[in-house]
């Protein structure tokens, strides 16, 4: 009788493969799954808030396209650097960007201004982050500028003009604090309804103004928006009514996440838009 001898070594390699393929293939735990979706103000995404009041939105990931029209701006000598959120539309001297607003814009009523700003202190003269041409006035349909710049803060003032130009709003008593190479967000909005603005910063409400029988803003000679300076320092200057002054200068710092409304968020919005930015969200 022949005696058959059986190995067990070829049989435990082949268990031992099988183990290593199946633990391969199996998922790393990842405890971060399964926590409750992080929400600011019921909003889980900044995406979500007052989505069919958005009339334009400039991420500036390496683009200064509206995602919702679609349209792009003009460059004049930007360029993109780290932002809040990806990428931010780098200004600095002499340079700036030149939007034609779509008929969103230009038909306003009420509306929020929202965006963040890191700049640095510009000893030359007024930084002005967002301007609303009127190609016939010395000041802007809206002007959203720093001021009075000292190492440890700036007055941020604001001009809006409403009712198609026959009324005039001047905001010019909001301070900010140690501004400087810091990512803040910036909001503003209007309620034609009350005739409020209500300027917020870092999601806080900081101020607000009724202005008396200021209407819907109905904003005249509407031709461009102006990301890093005023209308006067362009060249050329995109209105009749002044040419450059030697007060005004340029952003000397980065934009990011800029988004325009055509209503007034609320303070729980506003907040949330900031928070959820402030994540990446």
């Amino acid at each position: 009788m022949h005696t058959i001898k059986l190995s067990i070594k070829p049989a435990l390699g082949i268990l031992a493969a099988l183990s290593l393929f199946v633990v391969s293939c199996q998922k790393k735990f990842d405890p971060n799954s399964y926590k409750p979706e992080e929400t600011f103000g019921g909003f889980a995404s900044s995406s979500q808030i007052e989505s069919s009041a958005l009339v334009a939105h400039f991420s500036f990931e390496s683009s200064l396209t509206d995602s919702v029209s679609k349209t792009t701006a003009s460059n004049y000598g930007t360029t993109f650097g780290t932002g809040i959120k990806g990428q931010a539309l780098q200004i600095g001297l002499n340079n700036y960007a030149i939007f034609a607003p779509t008929s969103g814009i230009t038909g306003l009523q009420s509306m929020t201004v929202a965006f963040w700003m890191n700049t640095a202190e510009n000893t030359t003269g007024t930084q002005e982050l967002i301007d609303f041409v009127d190609s016939n006035q010395f000041w802007s349909n809206l002007d959203m500028f720093l001021d009075g710049q000292t190492a440890s803060g700036a007055v941020f003032k604001i001009h809006c003009f409403g009712s198609a130009g026959t009324k005039e709003a001047w905001l010019t008593s909001w301070s900010l604090t140690n501004p400087w190479s810091v990512w803040t967000h910036i909001a503003l909005t209007y309620d034609a309804g009350t005739n409020n603005f209500t300027f917020y910063v870092n999601g806080n409400e900081i101020g607000s103004s009724t202005m008396a029988n200021f209407g819907n803003l109905n904003f005249a000679n509407f031709p461009a928006i102006v990301f890093g300076t005023t209308q006067f320092e362009t060249t050329p200057s995109l209105t009749s009514g002044a040419t450059s002054q030697p007060w005004a200068s340029y952003v000397l710092g980065l934009m990011d996440e800029l988004r325009i409304y055509n209503k007034a968020l609320t303070g729980t919005e506003v907040k949330a838009l900031y928070q959820l930015e402030n994540i990446g969200n």
